[in-house]
């Protein structure tokens, strides 16, 4: 983690299917443009929002910091569209839990007022890169998912690390999980939850027929996942991207992004983020 320097610009992106999210949104936009802050606004946002503010696609919005404001989903929607390298992003949680949120709406205003005087820490997370011979895929936070097109047929897979066989697996599909998502859809499959220092990502099959457990690999690791059958699959990055995919060979490699996302964060507290949203509640 490391401090960074002072922002001119702000980007900002909201659910806009909730109006505390767009009430907030507005509070912010309007708060940034007094401090002489360019603000950018989601072009999808509704038009009172522009009156402080210019409204951009998302894969346009190259400002020093953007703002999201609902939950990990709104997070892992943002990553997937901002221009790279992203910029930092500060996440007001709208949610019931929001693991990757910072601050909550109440504390909003003064967490980006901390941001404007540079008193704030920049946490980077890793990103995993998948593709196919065909196709490359946009790169993950969370994790990659591999399914069968229709979701009653188990894959047929073999798996390598590097050049190396592992296993031969019968699932109903794999995730593959960076340290962020180690704490998501893996945990709930009976993955660990890596540390984020730990430079590692995790292997999960999703209701394995063979006996198979998680395995972690070291972040420099090529996995190479052979789907032997069916002969379609269906990728998907976070949740929110999907593409159905057949080639023949059909094989998906996984490795380390050149990219990452980078949070702001007020202190290093992910083993409080843990405690109070994810595990040991009621433990301190």
């Amino acid at each position: 983690m490391s401090r960074e320097r002072l922002f001119q610009s702000a980007g900002i992106v909201a659910r806009f299917d909730k109006k505390e999210s767009l009430k907030l949104a507005k509070e912010l936009v309007d708060h940034l443009y007094k401090k002489g802050v360019e603000v950018f606004v989601e072009e999808t946002l509704p038009s009172e929002l522009h009156k402080h503010a210019k409204a951009i696609p998302l894969n346009q919005m190259k400002t020093d910091f953007v703002i999201t404001i609902g939950g990990d989903g709104t997070i892992l929607r943002t990553c997937l569209a901002l221009p790279k390298p992203e910029p930092p992003i500060l996440a007001i949680n709208m949610s019931v839990r929001g693991f990757l949120t910072e601050a909550e709406p109440k504390q909003a205003l003064e967490a980006v007022e901390k941001c404007l005087q540079g008193k704030y820490i920049i946490e980077k997370c890793m990103k995993l890169s998948a593709a196919t011979k065909e196709t490359k895929f946009p790169d993950a936070l969370n994790e990659v998912v591999t399914i069968a097109e229709e979701p009653t047929k188990l894959l047929y897979m073999r798996i390598m690390k590097d050049k190396e066989h592992i296993v031969n697996c019968q699932a109903d599909g794999l995730m593959v999980s960076t340290q962020t998502g180690s704490t998501g859809y893996s945990l709930s499959a009976g993955g660990p939850v890596l540390d984020p220092q730990v430079n590692s990502f995790v292997l999960t099959p999703l209701c394995p027929l063979t006996p198979f457990h998680p395995i972690v690999f070291p972040a420099k690791t090529k996995l190479t996942i052979e789907i032997e059958k069916p002969k379609r699959i269906l990728v998907i990055i976070d949740g929110h991207y999907r593409q159905l995919v057949s080639s023949e060979p059909l094989e998906i490699t996984v490795t380390k992004s050149r990219n990452a996302t980078s949070f702001i964060r007020m202190q290093e507290n992910f083993y409080h983020r843990l405690r109070s949203r994810l595990l040991f509640k009621g433990n301190g």
